[in-house]
């Protein structure tokens, strides 16, 4: 027994050590890449994220190019709620939200669309209010 403990602990010693190095580099590698990309949205963080919110945003209207239609929307403008870095949220600017439905290829008279939101790197979107809006197209002679 004495025999197999020594023999799992000095044997290969140096492939071991090696081994368990390269472990725990990887495993602090992993680590970093996971609490960049998740931290500033958990409840883990210490220190959450402001967040702020943005009225009367305007919708835009995404056709194809050949499909180019009259279409009512309503509402026509949403509220979104943003978080981010605090220096990030002071230099964003309205203009720089931007809220769209994709019409490409519908078919219908009237039906509900989710609203997309493209935001800058750095702020995630908490919250949009509508989140999908009602679409009326004219009919077609």
């Amino acid at each position: 027994m004495i025999l197999f403990i020594r023999n799992v602990f000095v044997r290969d010693f140096w492939l071991k050590f090696f081994s368990f190095i390269l472990a725990v580099l990887i495993w602090e590698v992993v680590s970093l890449a996971i609490n960049r990309d998740v931290a500033p949205n958990t409840v883990l963080n210490n220190h959450p994220l402001p967040e702020r919110t943005y009225f009367g945003v305007p919708i835009k209207v995404v056709f194809a190019a050949q499909d180019v239609r009259n279409v009512r929307i309503d509402p026509t403008t949403v509220q979104i709620s943003v978080r981010g870095e605090q220096k990030v949220l002071e230099a964003l600017q309205p203009q720089d939200i931007r809220a769209e439905i994709d019409l490409t290829g519908i078919q219908g008279r009237a039906f509900r669309k989710r609203v997309d939101v493209t935001l800058p790197e750095g702020v995630v979107k908490v919250q949009v209010v509508p989140g999908d809006v009602e679409v009326i197209l004219p009919q077609q002679p």
